[in-house]
């Protein structure tokens, strides 16, 4: 009798030699369902597609069901977990620290509009070089789904009564704040999710996705806009979007004349923008505005890339930060020089 030889079958890698089990974090512990599950899974085929190097990321989040999210995707990754709301301040500091690493921080819908609405607004005008993802579903699912921030008014759930204030829009309070990169996805559209994900981490500045992420166990009303149903039913893209990195060769099918539009990122990749419906400009800010504010007049869940701004400066070009990190820094270099000192004394004093 002849043995076969065997064949150990290689999985798939990327350029960066990884597989995709190295993309994944532990098992989810959160409910059966969840939207937030899909939105890690769609982080880890997008920096797996994307060669990310694990180690050259690191993680931040607040507190709720979203501050789990983290550790269900890149556990090869540094990651912070803080207190309620404070999430931008981590990342601050730890971005500022050493500029060659990638922010991402997931957020919840009541860790970033309700306690955490003033530390957003400060991340966006300082436009930190963060992904910033809100796992947006209405509700404190962590402390048996009360009533979050961007509950609809009206809305009715069994244990909560009814919500009695207007929502607050996180797209729309990101663009006022001047956010350079605002996208809306829905976790029942994974694709989308997926290539606005690609597009956020080649952004050079703050990138906001606001994604609703229905919660199964507390609020998954059909007539809310929080809910698979509603979200499946009413959902309305802006385009179809497809993310080109700048290794690749950029071609373009024989699309109708002005149906495609081409935004050119920092690095050189591409966001190439399908239109559906209108021709929607995302670099006018004010028509992103205008857009958001019809949806919510008429109860439609728009989503897409709202608005980029390719031409921003981050925070670290406004204090002309040196190339090297400041934490690889020699105490001498990060030291002032006694001369410099007694010089701003002097002018202080």
């Amino acid at each position: 009798m002849t043995s076969q030889p065997t064949v150990r079958q290689q999985a798939d890698t990327n350029e960066a030699g990884l597989t995709r089990n190295d993309y994944k974090g532990a098992p989810s512990t959160l409910c059966q369902g969840c939207g937030h599950n899909s939105i890690s899974a769609q982080i880890v085929s997008a920096l797996y597609e994307l060669n990310v190097v694990p180690e050259e990321v690191v993680k931040f989040s607040g507190i709720g069901c979203s501050s789990k999210s983290p550790t269900y995707f890149l556990n090869r990754s540094f990651a912070f977990n803080g207190v309620h709301g404070r999430m931008p301040s981590l990342a601050l500091g730890a971005l500022f620290a050493d500029t060659s690493v990638k922010g991402i921080g997931v957020s919840g819908d009541g860790d970033t509009a309700s306690i955490g609405m003033g530390q957003f607004k400060h991340v966006m005008r300082r436009n930190l070089p963060l992904v910033y993802i809100v796992e947006n579903n209405g509700v404190y699912g962590l402390t048996k789904g009360q009533f979050s921030a961007t509950a609809e008014q009206g809305l009715t759930l069994k244990k909560q009564g009814t919500s009695r204030y207007l929502p607050v829009d996180i797209c729309m309070e990101a663009l006022i704040a001047n956010a350079t990169f605002v996208a809306r996805s829905f976790a029942g559209d994974p694709k989308q999710v997926k290539e606005l994900i690609k597009a956020a981490f080649s952004h050079r500045g703050i990138a906001v996705i606001d994604i609703i992420s229905p919660c199964v166990t507390f609020h998954n009303v059909e007539t809310s806009i929080h809910s698979y149903a509603w979200g499946k039913e009413n959902e309305m893209p802006l385009h179809e979007i497809s993310y080109i990195p700048a290794r690749d060769e950029i071609t373009v099918e024989d699309f109708e004349e002005g149906s495609v539009r081409t935004v050119e990122l920092h690095d050189g990749s591409v966001v190439m923008l399908k239109k559906l419906e209108s021709d929607y400009d995302p670099t006018n800010i004010y028509e992103a505005l205008r857009r958001l504010e019809e949806a919510e007049r008429n109860r439609w869940l728009l989503t897409g890339l709202l608005y980029v701004n390719p031409d921003t400066t981050t925070i670290f070009d406004r204090y002309n930060l040196v190339d090297e990190p400041l934490n690889r820094l020699s105490p001498e270099r990060l030291r002032p020089p006694r001369e410099s000192m007694a010089k701003l004394n002097a002018l202080m004093f």
